[in-house]
């Protein structure tokens, strides 16, 4: 079988060959044909009057074009900002608002602080003489008035001292007798100067006998009254009235009935319960801001007090200082002895807001608010001053007349993302 070269291949390169021997004997006619072109177009240009004219009209369209595109960006760029949401939007979002507050002071964190009775309201009724307590005429939590009996005591020393007192006070009359005689007898000459110094001599020693166990007796619990008694009546007794010092309550009941005490033996603990005082150990670290005369708040009674004293030393159990505070108002519902949880308030730095913390968003480390604007919200960047329990203090560019988002925020802040990508 005979194989034929085929045609068409031959004649393809034939013609290809032919083909571009054209194009390289046309490329001098082509050249000088461009060149004739640029050589009429740039003598057209030089030869019009107004070619520079024509040149700044160009330039002055472009640079006003520029100008529309960066007006056309940042108008894109505010609306952006603004987060379009309709009235039917903001209720599908369940959106509300609120007002900002002015803050002229932030509250710290929650410490626990006990209550105590200042020391100044705080009495010990103890037992004047030693014996055997007879009655116990108040208890526990009873309020008692001051001069108030509050146990019945007998006691064998009581008609000792109240004997002693008798015979010094008799023997003092007789020794005054005796030396209104001798002052008689001296102005007359009958008796030397000697004898009178005497006289005198022993009347001071016995006024000064009868004073020491008159205020024996009254170490004893007698009153004026009953000194004046004894004195008239020459009447002794065994039983011994202790009284109240103080108007107040009885925090404490520290003996029984039939119980023998020996002198001074402590037997009540009164108090007075108005004004009280809150001790709270706060760290070191957080003193800063805290003054006298600063409000201390308990939220779970409501009821405030006043910082009094701030502490110097560090207390070796916890690295606390002890804050002192004092209730004035409101203690009917404090007990001495009593945990309760408060906070302190400190001054705010500048103009402060106090929000919910619901309306708080945070994106990129950074804080936001949602402020109503007209046709939507716009997100306010604001600084966090300080983190309260169901509140947050910011400082920022608000007004008390704005508006802020405190629910729905979340579908704010995914509208906010997603038309800032």
């Amino acid at each position: 079988m005979t194989l034929t070269p085929y045609a068409p291949k031959a004649g393809a390169a034939m013609a290809q060959q032919t083909d571009s021997r054209a194009v390289v004997a046309d490329r001098p006619h082509r050249k000088a044909r461009e060149s004739r072109t640029v050589h009429l177009d740039v003598a057209g240009m030089r030869s019009a009057p107004d070619a520079r004219g024509a040149r700044r009209r160009g330039r002055r369209r472009t640079v006003m074009a520029f100008v529309a595109a960066l007006v056309l960006q940042a108008a894109v760029v505010s609306a952006a900002d603004l987060i379009a949401v309709d009235a039917d939007q903001q209720a599908a979002f369940g959106i509300t608002l609120t007002s900002p507050s002015p803050a002229a002071e932030t509250h710290t964190r929650r410490y626990p602080a006990e209550v105590a009775v200042p020391n100044r309201q705080m009495r010990v009724v103890a037992a004047p003489q030693s014996g055997v307590l007879e009655s116990l005429l108040v208890a526990e939590g009873e309020h008692v008035s001051a001069g108030q009996a509050l146990a019945e005591l007998r006691s064998p020393e009581l008609v000792d001292a109240q004997s002693q007192y008798l015979e010094s006070l008799t023997r003092l009359e007789l020794v005054e007798s005796e030396l209104a005689r001798d002052r008689m007898l001296f102005r007359e000459g009958v008796i030397a100067e000697r004898r009178l110094l005497e006289s005198q001599s022993k009347q001071r020693e016995l006024t000064t006998l009868v004073e020491q166990r008159l205020q024996l007796l009254e170490l004893a619990g007698f009153s004026d009254e009953d000194i004046m008694t004894l004195a008239r009546t020459r009447r002794l007794t065994s039983r011994l009235p202790v009284r109240a010092p103080i108007a107040g309550v009885v925090l404490e009941q520290m003996v029984s009935t039939g119980q023998s005490v020996p002198a001074a033996a402590p037997l009540y603990r009164v108090a007075e319960l108005k004004p009280l005082w809150l001790e709270i150990h706060v760290p070191v670290d957080r003193l800063a801001g805290l003054r006298e005369g600063g409000r201390v708040l308990l939220p779970g009674e409501g009821i405030a007090g006043t910082i009094v004293t701030i502490g110097r030393m560090i207390h070796a159990q916890d690295q606390g200082v002890l804050v002192r505070a004092e209730v004035r108002e409101g203690t009917e519902r404090l007990r001495p002895g009593q945990f309760v949880e408060v906070q302190l308030s400190v001054a705010a730095d500048g103009e402060s807001w106090r929000v919910p913390l619901e309306a708080l968003v945070r994106h990129g480390g950074d804080a936001y608010l949602f402020v109503a604007r007209e046709g939507g919200f716009a997100a306010l960047p604001v600084r966090v001053l300080a983190d309260e329990e169901s509140s947050v203090v910011v400082g920022g560019g608000l007004t008390a007349a704005d508006r802020l988002a405190v629910s729905g925020v979340v579908a704010l802040k995914a509208a906010w993302l997603g038309q800032a990508e």
